[in-house]
């Protein structure tokens, strides 16, 4: 019996982590490998070869739709990569700044990721197509070739975005027999192939299958260790997930010579070999070497697989195994700690082995049993089955009294969020009533606004007028101020002019005789002030 998963590729899980996740035993926590991505991009079949085989077509295509990213005539696309001479790709590639590079990785490994549109998916088939159609892609060749461009054309042909990835350290020889099917494409072992030289028909005539890491129905990897999920065959160590051997039925019934008897057991048929290996058995060393170290949620995810290869039993020792697991299950999930549990079906499968020896000896023996001793076992049986059907009666009627409960829980959370509706429609009515009130108190204050807004305007017209008034009563004012004061003045000059010739006649009647040649005519004189004074006026 081999061991229970190969923990050589243990050491190197964290290497193709491509997320940086911390690997752990036995858990679906982990994300999607690389290798999942390989699987779900597998190469083109021959009916997909055949459905596009107008390579004109497929250029026209792509050139509409991948080379719409190129950012000028003069700088490279995924289409001339996969499509154009190495060295020549090469050498342009060596000019090109390396955040255009990175846009390239970018780009693919957005394709690869699988979350867009299906037009992205027809993109990475087309360039899938061109680069398996090449025959100049060799060693030779490839080892010349600039690392982001081979990093890509890897990553084309195998479909594993993890060779975009930064953290991504593999050599360009490495890469190169990756390429060529020399070397794994699990990041995680990176065996040499064939693995361990093997030479049967899987390992010579699949290109890239690796017999220490992959299943030999999907050829698929994962990085699951220690667990149910994966039967190993005991004659030549190849591997196969537990969903494909029961998917592609070779799990069944078969017989068995381990307890000397030839009774019919469970067993795995390897599509490898074509040999056959006791499942019971498989099942009892897992869970003896790992169940110590599972947490709950592990144990119960390999029980659910136990749950379901021996469901397809159909002889005591299966049935008692699927009839345990069930039990543990429904423990499980009711509460029970799991070391409880694993300690419970180590137990169970000790008890097993013992009741196989047991069987076996008697078998060997070969005595006949007496009538007495029959009829105690056949008692012994039919007590036996009439515990089971109370064991599954109870479970019934636990489940039963489960959805019950869950029911009545269901009837008491639809009255609470009724009773939440019904409060919560009050509230709405209590917040639409402040609301009404607050738009009434709104239209009064705009009504209070409209009327002060328009007192405010009658206040500012009357002001206007009155500032009006008070304008021209003061030019009025002015005026007559400045009329009184020029009839004032003309009022004293007239009086002034009367004095001035009064003076001048008495001037002129008393120097008529007396005035002498030398002297100023007064009466000219006066007349020139008199003048004056009217100017002024």
């Amino acid at each position: 019996m081999l061991p229970p998963r190969p923990n050589g590729l243990q050491s190197s899980l964290f290497l193709a982590s491509s997320d940086n996740h911390e690997p752990r035993m036995n858990s679906d926590q982990i994300r999607e490998s690389p290798a999942e991505s390989a699987s779900s991009w597998p190469a083109i079949d021959a009916a997909a070869q055949m459905k596009h085989e107008n390579q004109k077509v497929e250029d026209d295509y792509y050139e509409q739709s991948v080379t719409r990213g190129r950012s000028s005539a003069n700088r490279i696309s995924l289409l001339d990569i996969a499509r154009e001479r190495v060295d020549i790709i090469s050498e342009q590639m060596y000019l090109l700044p390396n955040e255009y590079l990175d846009e390239l990785k970018g780009r693919l490994r957005a394709m690869l990721e699988g979350n867009g549109s299906s037009q992205q998916r027809d993109e990475f088939m087309v360039l899938q197509r061109l680069v398996q159609r090449r025959s100049d892609l060799t060693a030779e060749t490839l080892i010349k070739a600039h690392r982001v461009q081979l990093e890509i054309i890897v990553a084309i042909k195998s479909g594993i975005q993890f060779f975009l990835h930064q953290s991504m350290n593999l050599s360009q020889t490495a890469l190169v027999e990756v390429f060529v099917y020399k070397r794994c494409r699990n990041i995680a072992c990176q065996s040499q192939l064939p693995a361990e030289d093997c030479l049967c028909e899987i390992c010579t005539n699949r290109k890239g299958f690796c017999s220490l890491c992959m299943c030999v129905i999907c050829n698929k990897f994962d990085f699951d260790v220690n667990t149910c999920r994966w039967i190993g065959c005991d004659s030549c160590a190849h591997w196969t997930h537990t969903d494909c051997a029961i998917r592609d039925k070779q799990v069944g019934t078969g017989a068995s010579s381990a307890n000397g008897l030839g009774s019919a057991e469970l067993q795995s048929r390897c599509r490898a070999c074509n040999r056959t290996s006791e499942l019971l058995g498989w099942v009892k060393d897992v869970f003896q070497h790992c169940a110590p170290t599972w947490d709950k949620e592990s144990l119960l995810r390999e029980l659910t697989v136990v749950s379901k290869i021996f469901r397809l039993s159909e002889n005591t020792r299966g049935r008692q195994l699927f009839w345990k697991s069930e039990e543990l299950i429904e423990k499980l999930k009711g509460g029970v700690a799991e070391a409880i549990a694993s300690r419970s079906i180590l137990s169970f499968l000790q008890e097993l082995e013992m009741d196989s020896q047991k069987s076996s000896e008697a078998g060997i023996n070969g005595r006949m049993m007496p009538p007495q001793e029959a009829c105690s076992r056949i008692a012994e049986v039919v007590q036996e089955a009439v515990q089971k059907m109370e064991i599954v009666a109870d479970e019934k009627m636990r489940m039963l009294k489960r959805a019950r409960q869950a029911l009545e829980a269901c009837d008491h959370e639809l009255e609470e969020k009724g009773k939440e509706v019904a409060e919560l429609k009050l509230e709405r009515q209590r917040k639409r009533q402040q609301i009404d009130e607050l738009e009434s108190v709104v239209r009064l204050k705009e009504a209070e606004a409209d009327m002060f807004q328009l007192k405010a305007d009658e206040a500012r017209r009357e002001a206007d007028r009155l500032q009006r008034i008070a304008l021209a009563k003061s030019g009025k004012s002015e005026e007559d101020y400045a009329s009184s004061y020029l009839k004032q003045r003309l009022s004293e000059a007239e009086a002034e002019r009367q004095f001035l010739f009064e003076k001048i006649k008495l001037q002129d009647q008393g120097s008529r005789s007396s005035q002498s040649n030398d002297m100023v005519d007064p009466p000219q004189a006066l007349y020139t002030k008199i003048q004056e004074i009217l100017k002024s006026v």
